[in-house]
């Protein structure tokens, strides 16, 4: 009898730790099913690869302060997304519409009246004239919005919600500048108040508000819940769907996937590509790969210091080049080999022909025979009046791009060209940019206009790192930027870029392609047609 009530006590016992286990069950069922996510869920965690010098749109350059500034500001037009030809639309933003005049000196803009400052302060034209002017003043000293507004004259309130550009000549890339988080709209009165501490203090139109940035540490921004004039380029209308997004810096390549896999973010950017390639195996995880629009991964060539004063030396070194192999070697085939100065995301990008650019060391050798370099000693490396074919290349740390260069030794070495490496800081390569103090130097600009091949190319410019100078290709370059028509702006682009091939001024590696690995919790996670910038505005986390 005692056996039988202990089995029956056990057995209520059973039965009520399992009822409690059930309808306990049945309540965080309920709860996940329609409780909004708590704040620390309602957080996205963004790695950023670079802890840039300074973060104000106005006076830096970096893409990396794009990343989340594009969602603090808002801009006057948008670039549509989608093919590098859907991207030559521009939709409304904080302007409504715009006119050009038949000339192509002046742009009107009719504004939006219903848009206010995270402040408070009214957006309209007035705000307008500030921004504009406060980017033009020399004391700013910007290093890159000052560029993208052309031959700028002046800027006009015609009334309080119509602002007019105008221009000492026409040019035609200015909406596209002005589609840029680099000539987003500030508050003139946060600008006025803070100075030049305005960077800790960031106050723009966007659908985040700019809580806080503690260098290289974090940098925060949080919903602006009053947020209803975001641009068609937005899958849906009103707030965000986060309630914040916390950006933290990993400046070391080889620690990005493992953060992104200890959950100490949800997206980072510039994987390695062996890491992708192994986060591609994950479940928990993807890989978007981004192509960036602007120049190709290349090695500009100085065809004033001899012997690149020789264009058979030049166009030897280019048919020495194994693009396939580095691109396989080092990118993990996940860019594509490039053919020219442009990428292939790039309104207007052509592929060369291969008369032009291809992979021929018999035919490098042959044009280093003619222009009068061979192996007297037999030392391996070609000589010409006693001096050796030796080159000096000046490199930076990114992009890869001293991985690129150890290939392109052993490369051009089996033709008998030497190559010297030297590894600069980004001031140290700008000096020796400026003093012609290199034989290769490298470009990879960012740009979703092919009129970053006038800033390069064109004869003029500061930015001409070839310093070459050639009447036809500053013609085209020129009367390029003019033409209001994609079409006819198209085809002058093409002639140019057969033209910087034709002249052997560059040699092209790979199409830059930003890998972003992905916590699969993040839903709706797109980026703009500039190809660094995320889509914050539509992001969920499940």
């Amino acid at each position: 009898m005692r056996r039988t009530r202990g089995l029956t006590l056990l057995a209520l016992l059973a039965f009520t730790l399992i009822v409690r286990f059930v309808m306990h069950a049945e309540v965080v069922d309920v709860a996940s099913a329609d409780a909004p996510l708590s704040r620390q869920e309602a957080t996205l965690l963004y790695g950023l690869t670079l802890s840039p010098s300074g973060i104000d749109p106005h006076v830096n350059a970096s893409s990396e302060l794009g990343i989340p500034l594009r969602s603090v500001y808002d801009t006057l037009v948008y670039r549509a997304t989608g093919s590098p030809e859907a991207s030559q639309q521009f939709v409304p933003g904080l302007a409504e519409s715009w006119e050009i005049s038949e000339d192509g000196l002046t742009y009107t803009f009719h504004l939006r009246r219903d848009v206010k400052f995270h402040d408070g302060t009214p957006f309209n034209a007035a705000a307008v004239q500030a921004n504009l002017q406060r980017i033009v003043d020399p004391a700013t000293r910007s290093q890159k919005a000052v560029f993208l507004l052309g031959p700028f004259r002046s800027v006009e309130t015609i009334d309080e919600y119509t602002v007019a550009i105008h221009l000492f000549s026409p040019y035609a890339p200015l909406l596209d500048g002005l589609s840029q988080v680099y000539l987003g709209m500030a508050s003139p009165q946060a600008l006025t108040r803070w100075g030049v501490d305005y960077q800790f203090h960031q106050v723009g139109t966007g659908p985040f508000r700019f809580e806080e940035y503690v260098p290289n540490d974090h940098l925060t921004i949080v919903r602006n819940d009053e947020y209803a004039w975001g641009p068609s380029i937005h899958d849906h209308q009103g707030p965000a769907h986060l309630e914040r997004v916390v950006f933290r810096f990993f400046t070391d390549p080889a620690g990005r996937s493992l953060a992104l896999q200890a959950g100490d973010v949800h997206v980072m950017g510039e994987i390695p590509p062996l890491d992708a390639a192994r986060l591609q195996e994950d479940e928990h995880f993807t890989v978007v790969p981004v192509p960036i629009p602007g120049q190709s991964l290349g090695l500009i060539l100085n065809t004033q210091r001899p012997p690149l004063d020789d264009v058979r030396v030049r166009r030897a070194l280019l048919f020495a080049t194994n693009r396939e192999e580095i691109v396989q070697a080092i990118f993990g085939g996940f860019s594509p080999p490039a053919t020219g100065p442009l990428s292939s995301a790039t309104f207007g990008h052509i592929e060369m022909p291969d008369t032009l650019v291809r992979f021929d060391p018999a035919e490098a050798a042959q044009l280093l025979e003619e222009a009068g370099y061979t192996d007297t000693d037999g030392d391996g490396v070609r000589d010409r009046n006693g001096q050796p074919l030796l080159l000096d290349a000046v490199l930076m740390t990114w992009g890869s791009l001293p991985e690129v260069a150890q290939l392109l030794q052993a490369q051009w070495m089996t033709v008998g060209v030497q190559l010297r490496l030297r590894t600069l800081t980004y001031p140290a390569a700008l000096e020796a940019a400026r003093a012609g103090d290199y034989h290769l130097i490298p470009q990879n600009y960012a740009g979703s206009d092919p009129d970053l091949l006038h800033t390069y190319y064109h004869s003029n410019s500061t930015f001409n790192w070839t310093r070459a100078t050639d009447v036809v290709l500053d013609d085209l370059l020129e009367r390029a930027r003019e033409l209001g028509d994609p079409a006819a702006r198209a085809e002058l682009y093409a002639q140019a870029q057969k033209r910087i091939m034709e002249l052997v001024l560059l040699i092209p590696i790979r199409d830059p392609v930003n890998l972003n690995g992905v916590s699969t919790r993040v839903q709706g996670l797109r980026f703009d047609a500039q190809g660094w910038f995320p889509i914050l505005h539509d992001v969920r986390l499940q």
